[in-house]
């Protein structure tokens, strides 16, 4: 492990303390966009910390957080954050929110973190270098999509998805074992790379959700596209498939 990474996942890890210092989150929204969207006063305190001492370590870097601050330089070094993902369910005291906190060079993630602090599950990777959970090394499964189990998202905070979502959820579900859904896109992208489960898919996702978890289910020998094929961009959002190879055949034959 680089001491860059050493440094990032310090800082993750303290970040996390910020969401478990919250006492009825609800009544400390912030903002919100029509009936599903929320910004509380701590996805702010979050993001600002981890700007603040990510910048002191990376000075040269550029932050681009999903609450403000972007920059469009596709050539620079910089942070792709989301600081609460799955801010509904920390609203509701759920209990299963991460950090998602991503490095690149250009449109590369070079390193990627995602952090619940609830259990205490550090997910991270570096390129080139393998993925790990806790310090020891994670791998996605190599069960069949039929033979397994998928992870999905509902898009819901783009309603024009709904019909296409739920037809896709349908499809996977009579194939599949079962589906589940945690409500944070992050840990459902990492849960693929430890081989919890299967496959994971959403329509319309944003790069601070998938940045991160992309490198770690690359570097965990998983398989990270677009509904059409591509690389998932970290410029805008995609409809993004995280799977292990045979999934990922399996799902591309049910689109």
């Amino acid at each position: 492990m680089t001491t860059q990474l050493e440094s990032i996942l310090e800082i993750v890890k303290d970040a996390g303390k910020i969401i478990l210092s919250a006492h009825d989150a609800e009544n400390f929204v912030t903002a919100k966009e029509g009936k599903k969207n929320f910004v509380t006063k701590f996805d702010v305190a979050v993001q600002t910390y981890l700007f603040e001492k990510l910048g002191e370590k990376f000075p040269e870097a550029l932050f681009v957080g999903e609450e403000g601050t972007e920059n469009t330089d596709s050539d620079a070094l910089r942070f792709i954050i989301d600081p609460i993902d799955g801010t509904t369910n920390f609203m509701q005291d759920y209990r299963c929110s991460t950090i998602s906190v991503a490095l690149c060079e250009g449109d590369m993630p070079i390193k990627g973190v995602v952090y619940n602090p609830y259990t205490d599950e550090l997910f991270y990777a570096e390129s080139g270098q393998g993925a790990f959970l806790n310090g020891q090394t994670i791998r996605v499964s190599d069960r069949t999509l039929a033979d397994g189990m998928a992870l999905v998202g509902t898009s819901p905070y783009h309603p024009e998805n709904t019909d296409r979502t739920f037809e896709l959820i349908r499809k996977v579900f009579d194939y599949s074992r079962d589906i589940r859904r945690s409500g944070s896109a992050a840990y459902d992208i990492c849960c693929v790379a430890q081989g919890r489960c299967e496959l994971f898919f959403e329509q319309e996702l944003q790069p601070w959700d998938y940045a991160a978890g992309t490198l770690i289910v690359r570097e965990a020998g998983g398989v990270c596209e677009t509904f059409e094929g591509e690389t998932p961009c970290l410029f805008h959002g995609s409809d993004v498939l995280f799977a292990n190879p045979s999934a990922f055949r399996e799902f591309k034959e049910l689109l």
